[in-house]
């Protein structure tokens, strides 16, 4: 066995604001930028509607960020609940640009459950909605409070309309989805129809903005235009990796060591280069491994280093001068495949690992770049 390397120093994604209900919430860097937008756009409008307000105005929109900041927390918080009530274990809470999203460690998920935890947080904002027009009711219109429980009820809806889509990264996306999962018994293939429906969503959304305008004769509005451009971008992104990340996981099952290794041999460790020499001669096409006194791999045979050495001096050479080194534990199982093939990957270092059937014996040479190509078809970087 080998040790477990140190586990990296995650940088923090913003600044913490604790633990709700046990849960760390993480209120992200960016989520400051769209706040000082919120702040310069809304406050004139602020004066607008109450001239002599000064620079009240622009604290009332700041309450305002803080406002939908905490309707968003309420429905991240509203999947989080609803996953935990399943057993699925959430990792963290992060209030962003976008809004925000909650983060969950590995669980089992079903087709029912992975919906409700999805629509648990829209509908958070439609009771949010209804609570602040009840509290309309009894509020005097005209003044700067009813101004923000009106903006907030607004807000809310369309936080719970939108987030209904049917299409990834939506919330609603996770009704295509499982809609598709249940019928076809493939999560990954419900998250490939969600993603296109998303991008289906991007292409009516865009056109919308432009289309309805023009078939009301007038011209469209540049800012609506540009946050729907934005808006559009951050939804096709995601629905984008929602697709590539489905189709990996399609590709998973039918990965394993077995097939993906480059057939090779085992040679004990100082063994002559000559040796090495008629093997490969008589193993044409496969890999050499070298092995150590107890029979673990340690090194790969590096061929045009194996060629370059004088041939007078290859019967007392130790074909270990010839080698590379490889990490230590580095090698898996044959019948190694799928996500444990991955996960073991990710313990091992370096990039070249041999591998060994159940007898212990050396059967093949596997790549990282191999390994990545099956499952992404490309290349690895700096391969």
């Amino acid at each position: 066995m080998t040790a477990t390397p140190p586990a990296r120093a995650e940088r923090s994604p913003g600044l913490s604001l604790g633990r709700i209900a046990g849960i760390p919430v993480v209120l992200a860097w960016s989520w400051f930028v769209v706040t000082v937008f919120i702040v310069l756009v809304f406050g004139p409008r602020v004066t607008n509607a109450f001239p002599g307000i000064g620079l009240g105005a622009y604290a009332v929109a700041l309450g305002y960020a803080l406002l939908l900041a905490a309707s968003v927390l309420i429905h991240e918080l509203a999947h989080a609940l609803t996953a935990r009530s399943f057993g699925w274990p959430t990792t963290r809470i992060v209030l962003n640009l976008w809004g925000g999203h909650t983060q969950f460690a590995s669980f089992n998920a079903s087709p029912g459950r992975s919906l409700l935890v999805a629509l648990a947080g829209p509908a958070a904002n439609f009771v949010l909605a209804a609570l602040g027009w009840g509290l309309l009711q009894t509020m005097t219109p005209g003044t700067v409070t009813y101004l923000l429980a009106t903006i907030l009820v607004w807000a809310n809806l369309l936080v719970a309309v939108f987030n209904v889509l049917p299409g990834l990264p939506l919330d609603g996306g996770r009704l295509v989805e499982s809609a598709v999962w249940k019928a076809t018994g493939s999560q990954e293939k419900g998250t490939v129809a969600a993603g296109w429906a998303g991008r289906i969503i991007v292409i009516l959304l865009l056109g919308l903005v432009v289309g309805l305008p023009l078939a009301q004769g007038r011209g469209p509005d540049l800012t609506v235009i540009l946050l729907a451009v934005v808006m559009g971008a951050f939804l096709w992104m995601g629905a984008t990796a929602a697709i590539e990340n489905a189709k990996m996981r399609l590709r998973l099952p039918r990965i394993s060591a077995g097939r993906l290794q480059q057939r090779a041999v085992g040679l004990p460790a100082g063994t002559t280069v000559l040796a090495a020499r008629r093997l490969l001669r008589e193993q044409p096409g496969a890999a050499v491994v070298l092995t150590g006194p107890s029979g673990i791999p340690e090194a790969v045979v590096d061929e045009p280093a194996l060629r370059a050495v004088p041939e007078e001096v290859a019967g007392s050479t130790p074909v270990d001068a010839a080698a590379r080194r490889l990490a230590a534990g580095a090698y898996v199982p044959e019948s190694a495949e799928g996500q444990e093939l991955v996960q073991f990957l990710a313990r091992l270092e370096g990039n070249e690992y041999a591998v060994v059937d159940r007898r212990g014996v050396v059967t093949g040479v596997l790549h990282q770049r191999t390994v990545v190509r099956a499952i992404t078809g490309k290349n690895a970087p700096g391969a």
